[in-house]
């Protein structure tokens, strides 16, 4: 089988097409035939070493596809339509799996939808219902707007009724986040966001920022919460953030701070199948709306991370692994194949 993996940790450079044995499942494993893959900045972390994985390795973590054999003890059946949001290896096209792993996609969801769904609209689902439960009286900042999480973090604030304010870069990002339902725009390379913010909130601040830009943002993201306000911090595009004094937090109102990641709110076979279905069902009723604007060959992983790490997409990137999944012409998906401009190291 064709895989894509990295033998010494770097840029896009270090990824090459290998040839390698297609797995056998074990117990409780299946093996999935991989159509199509999620491109996400956890590989870029992955592939530079930032965070340490084994190598040589295949790169990877979301995509779906279809159960093509089971190993003993599985109860999930040859022929499924799956997908996945946090396995490594998602770039080739087999892949073996623990069973739990794999989420059942509805009939109305095309492949591509389920494969660029399910990293970043869980990360939304739980950080709009776990990390802080946003409601009706809910006043929230998300920054990044017009990015792949960001945009689906404002649909599903604004599904509860919120109030949300974004942070972007351009005027074509703030096109999409105001599409994504935000309130209100701030160019933060044209304004500063922590005095917008007050004056949008008459001095009082916001209930809860959703912070994935990191060092840059969060001194100002702590100054815009209003007294027993939520810090999340999910990301940090902009480099990792020093260490916080807890003082800190009581100086600023008492506020809290969190630090959520994926893998924890997914570590269990319940966690998953609750979260994965309720995205994909929000997905097959138009409630989520995903917005994929390219496909790479599996040949051409390398040039979709240079496109991504260049800041030159707004939209989710996915792998063209194998084709026979189902039909493409999916009315919830919004798949823009122009070719993206760049825009520099603009984040959001």
């Amino acid at each position: 089988m064709k895989t894509i993996r990295f033998h010494s940790y770097g840029g896009p450079e270090v990824l090459q097409l290998d040839d390698l044995p297609i797995p056998e499942p074990g117990a409780g494993q299946a093996l999935v035939r991989v159509l199509n893959a999620g491109v996400n900045f956890l590989d870029v972390y992955q592939r530079t070493g930032f965070y340490r994985t084994p190598i040589p390795c295949i790169l990877g973590s979301e995509g779906a596809g279809v159960v093509e054999k089971v190993g003993p003890k599985t109860k999930i059946q040859p022929g499924t339509r799956v997908a996945w949001p946090w396995q490594l290896g998602s770039f080739a096209e087999f892949l073996v799996a623990p069973a739990w792993k794999l989420v059942p996609v509805p009939e109305n969801v095309a492949d591509r939808s389920a494969a660029a769904a399910l990293l970043q609209g869980i990360t939304a689902q739980y950080l709009s219902e776990t990390t802080y439960p946003a409601g009706k009286k809910t006043v929230a900042l998300v920054h990044a707007g017009a990015g792949g999480t960001g945009r689906l973090l404002i649909q599903l604030l604004k599904k509860k009724g919120a109030r949300v304010f974004t942070t972007v870069s351009i005027d074509e990002k703030a096109k999409i986040a105001r599409e994504a339902g935000a309130d209100e725009i701030i160019l933060y390379t044209q304004t500063d966001f922590v005095q917008a913010v007050k004056d949008l909130t008459k001095g009082k601040g916001v209930h809860v920022v959703y912070d994935s830009v990191g060092k840059s943002t969060y001194e100002g993201s702590m100054s815009v919460l209003r007294p027993l306000g939520t810090l999340a911090l999910f990301g940090q595009s902009s480099g990792p953030i020093p260490p916080i004094d807890p003082m800190r937090l009581t100086a600023s109102g008492s506020i809290f701070l969190a630090r959520p990641s994926l893998p924890h709110h997914i570590a269990d076979p319940r966690s998953l199948k609750t979260r994965g279905t309720k995205v994909l069902n929000w997905v097959a009723d138009g409630s989520l709306k995903l917005h994929i604007e390219r496909s790479y060959p599996l040949a051409d992983v390398a040039q979709a991370y240079r496109d991504l790490e260049g800041r030159k997409t707004t939209g989710k990137l996915l792998i063209e692994v194998a084709s026979g999944g189902s039909p493409e012409g999916n009315l919830l998906v919004s798949d823009i194949q122009k070719a993206p401009q760049s825009e520099g190291a603009a984040t959001g």
